[in-house]
């Protein structure tokens, strides 16, 4: 198959390719991005381990054409982070236990981002309906919901997400 040049502007940066033009968005910044926090997790959009926000809205990775991203701002787990700090949802995520293998914590992170970009202080039952579209199969999604609620907190008060 024939390689196409394409542009992909990922965690603000550009990057010039040449891809096949089938090539999924997923395997774009995991092969030859070396982006590897966006997992393989189903290949049929059921477990959101490969959720990236692609103009700030969550996407799966898994069932995008790269082709179909270029000229659109594509984040992945590795551009949340603040000035080379933790975000208040990554510490909050350690801090709380948040995640148990963690193959599934990058699809909750993008999606928990756009949540609080959009919603900066969801209910419970708003967290709960966000983080409905990824599957974790480790945890009861309690200290999930408790990370979550601390990074809001620390948010709000300008300071880091401690327990």
């Amino acid at each position: 198959m024939r390689k196409a040049l394409l542009e992909l502007r990922v965690n603000g940066r550009s990057h010039e390719l040449a891809i096949e033009p089938n090539r999924l968005l997923l395997d774009a910044l995991r092969l030859d991005l070396q982006l590897t926090g966006s997992k393989r997790g189903c290949d049929d959009s059921s477990c959101g381990a490969c959720t990236v926000l692609v103009d700030g809205t969550p996407m799966l990775s898994c069932t995008m054409l790269a082709a179909s991203c270029e000229g659109q701002e594509i984040t992945t787990v590795e551009g949340v982070s603040e000035h080379g700090a933790l975000a208040a949802i990554q510490k909050a995520y350690g801090d709380w236990g948040g995640a148990q293998c963690g193959f599934c914590t990058p699809g909750f992170m993008m999606t928990v981002k756009h949540l609080l970009a959009t919603n900066p202080n969801p209910t419970d039952t708003e967290i709960r309906e966000a983080l409905s579209s990824n599957l974790c199969r480790c945890t009861g999604y309690s200290q999930m919901y408790e990370a979550i609620k601390a990074a809001i907190q620390a948010e709000q008060k300008g300071t880091a997400a401690a327990k």
